[in-house]
């Protein structure tokens, strides 16, 4: 008999997602899943939590791209990022890092995640320096740390509400929030919001703090332009980047020399962007693979 359509593309399917993880988890994607979810042991957050919905969907990866941007803006920041993380040196290994501590936060045994927030507590503390413009600045400052965390909640909220496959109602937007303080109080945060009201609030607060320096601007075109991606994937992945800065705020496009067009924006992006994001989901929904998310766990969706 015949192979039916779908039979016929599941090698696709699995090329697709075998590509898709070895990026975000590494080469042994399996091995990080069993670890994340197989360690016997409580975890902070139960399955119908909010925060596992959006941290295992497919919307993460544009999420991601747009807090790097946003998180840029705020210049002290930006210098400890441009001076110790070496982002353009080694960007799939910051993504894989940062990719396993959102996995083990979320989904994994508490002594697992304590773990991984201690390490990355340790990290913070050894990262510091002065500014382009002279100002001193230490990742561990709660001030910092706080814009990162308001950063990363809004852009992965944002992402998940207009491409995840199961958007949330209001109530569970706040109780995402919520979760999300949880881990970011572990980290250093100092009162980290709670709500989505909290979380705009802080936005405003901050931007009176933010610019576009030249690092952010060259991060930008790294990130954008200039990305480690191979030829074959630019086609898809200038789509995501696209969907990234479309869900920026208006504000943040002068400072990054980035453009706003909110027409192309609100039809032909969110389309292609909606488009993408469901064929990354398909793929890591493969029925012939365990696959983990773009969190580095597994399927939540």
């Amino acid at each position: 008999m015949a192979a039916t359509l779908p039979d016929q593309l599941n090698p696709l399917r699995d090329s697709l997602a075998r590509m898709i993880l070895t990026k975000v988890a590494g080469p042994d994607p399996h091995a990080e899943r069993d670890r994340v979810h197989n360690t016997p042991g409580p975890r902070w957050f139960a399955p119908d939590q909010p925060i596992r919905r959006v941290h295992g969907d497919a919307s993460m990866f544009a999420g991601g791209l747009r807090a790097l941007l946003l998180q840029s803006l705020h210049p002290l920041a930006m210098a400890a990022v441009a001076a110790h993380s070496g982002y353009q040196g080694d960007p799939w290994g910051r993504l894989r890092r940062t990719s396993y501590f959102l996995a083990i936060t979320t989904y994994g045994a508490i002594p697992d995640a304590e773990e991984a927030i201690a390490h990355v507590r340790s990290v913070h503390e050894r990262v510091r320096g002065t500014s382009p413009d002279g100002v001193k600045y230490r990742a561990s400052d709660p001030h910092l740390l706080k814009w990162v965390h308001v950063a990363e909640v809004d852009s992965f909220l944002a992402a998940h509400q207009r491409y995840g496959a199961h958007p949330l109602n209001a109530e569970e937007q706040d109780q995402y929030v919520a979760d999300a303080a949880l881990v970011a109080g572990k980290l250093g945060v100092i009162d980290p919001p709670t709500t989505v009201a909290e979380v705009q609030q802080l936005l405003k607060d901050y931007r009176p703090e933010l610019r576009g320096t030249t690092e952010a601007r060259q991060a930008a075109r790294f990130m954008l332009i200039h990305p480690p991606v191979p030829w074959a994937a630019r086609p898809a992945y200038a789509v995501l980047t696209a969907a990234a800065v479309g869900l920026l705020p208006w504000w943040t496009r002068l400072p990054l020399r980035l453009p706003y067009l909110p027409l192309a924006e609100r039809t032909v992006v969110r389309a292609a962007g909606d488009g993408l994001t469901r064929t990354i989901r398909w793929a890591l929904a493969s029925p012939t693979l365990t696959a983990p998310t773009p969190a580095g766990t597994g399927a939540e969706t």
